[in-house]
């Protein structure tokens, strides 16, 4: 697995260093409502674009994963209470019960082997 990871890393890179070098001339990019411009190379703006795109969905994902993240706290905190709950209820029935040692009676008399 470590060598697939490895490998598709470094496909990866190859192609972020062949995009980069392909793509350097120089964009000018403009934010509508602020006066500013930005000069800046190309695959800059792309490889910027997929961060800050990637963080947002990393983000969004968080966020909506948060009720399943409080439900299983909550869970995990009854979990605990009832476990040890157990311990309590087992080492209670364990002070108050008779030693295992002791061999009950039967109910039916056996014959004696010489009686045949």
């Amino acid at each position: 697995m470590r060598i697939l990871y490895r490998a598709g890393f470094l496909v990866l890179a190859i192609f972020l260093i062949l995009f980069a070098v392909s793509n350097r001339d120089t964009v000018s990019v403009a934010f509508w409502p602020l006066p500013f411009l930005v000069d800046m190379p190309l695959y800059l703006l792309c490889v910027l674009s997929l961060v800050i795109g990637t963080l947002i969905g990393v983000a969004t994902a968080w966020m909506a994963g948060h009720g399943k993240r409080r439900e299983l706290r909550s869970r995990r905190r009854r979990i605990e209470a009832l476990e040890r709950e157990l311990t309590a209820t087992q080492s209670q029935i364990g002070n108050h019960s008779e030693p295992a040692t002791r061999q009950l009676r039967p109910l039916v008399k056996r014959e004696s082997v010489n009686a045949r």
